[in-house]
């Protein structure tokens, strides 16, 4: 029966970008402030540092707004199996989320399986952190339009017809300067690898020494993916390969 399992073969190349979705989140988000809340936030942050360091993904960088959280892994873990990675990561996320949301009731998420080269990462992130921007604004815009009375389908209508530069000067006349909203709002937060230097206790010799310790770094001031000190900060991030 081992032959019958569909896809259970199915490998992907190094390196990949595992991406996750909140599944239907929206009527879940409905308790939390709009367009933001730190505490939502907070927690989609542990759930990613969770992924981060104890999921047995090694990934080498996350990067997450929303309800969203990409991971990108470099070295061959599950053997590479896609069946297994989309499994785990989905299941490993909806717990941890559940436990630092206090959630009641089943959450979900889903995952997919993007191969990338190391150079492409870079262009990948660009591509996502975009996709925040769209979100932060269509977010202020839309908290805006059902303030003055419109329901949350008929502002969500108003808005499909307006670019970006039009949603930005709609914000902006009615008080909010999109530009001076918080910076993990409009790019996202990253989560990769970082050392610090503690005094440590050198047993054999029963004094203290400096010592260097490895750690998840939560970083919610990031560069702009698409400028060219933006794809130079991303290189610099995933250069230590030493894990957790």
């Amino acid at each position: 029966m081992k032959n019958r399992e569909i896809y259970s073969r199915l490998t992907t190349t190094l390196p990949f970008v595992l991406r996750l979705d909140g599944r239907a989140f929206h009527t879940f988000t409905s308790k939390y402030e709009k367009p933001f809340d730190d505490r939502f936030s907070a927690c989609f942050v542990k759930t990613a540092e969770s992924l981060f360091s104890d999921s047995g993904l090694s990934p080498d960088f996350i990067y997450t707004f929303s309800d969203e959280i990409s991971i990108f892994i470099q070295n061959p873990v599950f053997d590479c199996r896609v069946e297994k990675l989309v499994s785990v990561a989905a299941a490993h996320a909806a717990s941890a989320f559940t436990l630092y949301a206090d959630v009641k009731a089943p959450i979900s998420f889903d995952a997919r399986i993007v191969p990338i080269s190391k150079d492409q990462l870079s262009a990948y992130l660009a591509w996502r952190q975009a996709e925040a921007w769209r979100n932060h604004i269509n977010g202020y815009c839309q908290k805006l339009l059902t303030d003055s009375g419109l329901s949350g389908t008929q502002a969500q209508r108003k808005l499909d017809g307006m670019n970006a530069a039009a949603l930005h000067e709609f914000a902006f006349s009615n008080g909010i300067n999109l530009a001076a909203t918080p910076a993990w709002q409009r790019r996202g937060i990253a989560v990769y690898r970082g050392k610090i230097e503690k005094i440590g206790y050198n047993p054999k010799t029963g004094e203290s020494a400096p010592v260097t310790r490895n750690v998840a770094v939560i970083d919610k001031d990031l560069p702009l993916f698409k400028t060219e000190s933006g794809r130079k900060w991303i290189n610099e991030k995933i250069s230590l390969t030493t894990d957790i």
